[in-house]
């Protein structure tokens, strides 16, 4: 069991990653900013919001 968490925790920090680089990217060299009114960023923020909330709903019902 320790080992399918300990995979779970490496894709999810993965993930984290991933989004921080699409974050800082799209801060810097997109003009990216919350709440802009743009659709790409929104997407996003909801997509990632949603990921975690199923995350953490995941693992408390673990």
């Amino acid at each position: 069991m320790a080992l399918i968490e300990s995979d779970q925790s490496s894709l999810v920090s993965a993930f984290g990653l991933l989004i921080a680089l699409v974050a800082v990217v799209g801060t810097r060299f997109l003009g990216w900013e919350w709440g802009s009114g743009r659709l790409v960023p929104t997407l996003i923020g909801v997509t990632v919001a949603g990921v975690a909330v199923v995350i953490v709903a995941g693992r408390l019902l673990d």
